[in-house]
């Protein structure tokens, strides 16, 4: 469809960005699938959530941490705040 605007960001050539995006893409499925069940955050039990990865070589393993957290942890890094176990 000429002129569509797409909402899917457009895949990186190569590198880290490349797997950085299959891992997004890997996530976004399987949550859609049902293989991947979203968590509260890690950090303060809100169930809003994003995905982190510590690596991407594990595509479905992730971290689950609301906006808040997840923006600390790539701020000012993983010892800002102490992971709550459930």
């Amino acid at each position: 469809m000429r002129g569509a605007i797409s909402t899917s960001p457009a895949p990186p050539c190569s590198g880290a960005s490349a797997a950085k995006y299959g891992a997004h893409l890997a996530v976004q499925r399987a949550v859609k699938a049902g293989d991947l069940a979203r968590q509260p955050c890690k950090v303060c039990g809100i169930d809003t959530v994003d995905a982190h990865h510590d690596q991407y070589d594990d595509p479905l393993d992730v971290r689950w941490l609301c906006r808040r957290h997840y923006t600390r942890l790539h701020h000012y890094g993983e010892d800002m705040f102490p992971v709550r176990t459930v």
